[in-house]
C-alpha cells in the first residue's frame, strides 16, 4: 500500500519558495481509497495502545488526526496557532527557518497520565513536532509516539524528538 500512497503525493517545485520541493497531499485527500489507506496506516501501530487522545497541529494534521482518533476510539486534541482557542491555554514556541512560531493547547485538553499520540501530515525539521510534545507533557500527558504520513528524512527531524517512537508511513530520503 505504501507504493500506492506515494503515487498520490505530488511534487510541487519552488513552493513556497525557490529551492523547496513541496510534497502536496491534496491528490491523496481527493482519492477516497488512498485517504482511507493513509488513515489506517497512521492508526495501525496504535490499535492496542489504550490512548486517551490523538493530538495534532493545525491545519493539515487535523485532517488525519481526527480520523485516526475515530479509528482508535479516542479523543482528538487540537493544537492551534495563538489566539484561536477560546478558553485558557498554554503555549510552546518553536523555530522556523525565518523566525519563531507558537502553538497552543487548552489547559484542560489532556489530563495527567493520559496516553497521547501526536499525528501530523509531515515531519521536516521537527520543530513543530517537538513543540507538540512539549505541550502534551506540560499538560501531564504521556507521549506514546508520533505518527506522520510523510517524513523528509534528509532534514533529520527525528533528531529533535529524542527517544520518542516515530512512525512514518512514507519516507523521502532526498529532496
Amino acid at each position: 500500500m505504501v507504493r500506492d500512497l506515494t503515487a498520490h503525493i505530488r511534487d510541487v517545485p519552488d513552493f513556497p519558495k525557490p529551492g523547496i520541493v513541496f510534497k502536496d497531499i491534496t491528490p491523496l485527500l481527493r482519492d477516497p481509497d488512498a485517504l482511507a489507506a493513509a488513515i489506517d496506516a497512521l492508526a495501525a501501530p496504535y490499535a492496542d495502545a489504550d490512548l486517551a487522545a490523538v493530538a495534532a497541529v493545525e491545519s493539515r494534521g487535523f485532517i488525519f488526526a481526527s480520523a485516526v482518533a475515530r479509528v482508535l476510539g479516542c479523543g482528538f486534541v487540537p493544537l492551534r496557532k495563538p489566539n484561536k482557542l477560546p478558553a485558557a491555554t498554554i503555549a510552546a514556541a518553536y523555530e522556523l527557518e525565518y523566525g519563531v512560531d507558537t502553538i497552543e493547547a487548552h489547559t484542560d485538553a489532556i489530563q495527567p497520565g493520559e496516553r497521547v499520540v501526536i499525528v501530523d501530515d509531515l515531519i521536516a525539521t521537527g520543530g513543530t513536532a517537538a513543540a507538540a510534545v512539549e505541550l502534551v507533557e506540560r499538560l501531564g500527558g504521556q507521549v506514546h509516539g508520533l505518527a506522520f504520513l510523510i517524513e523528509l528524512a534528509f532534514l533529520d527531524g527525528r533528531a529533535k524528538l529524542g527517544a520518542y517512537p516515530v512512525h512514518s508511513v512514507l519516507t523521502y530520503d532526498g529532496e
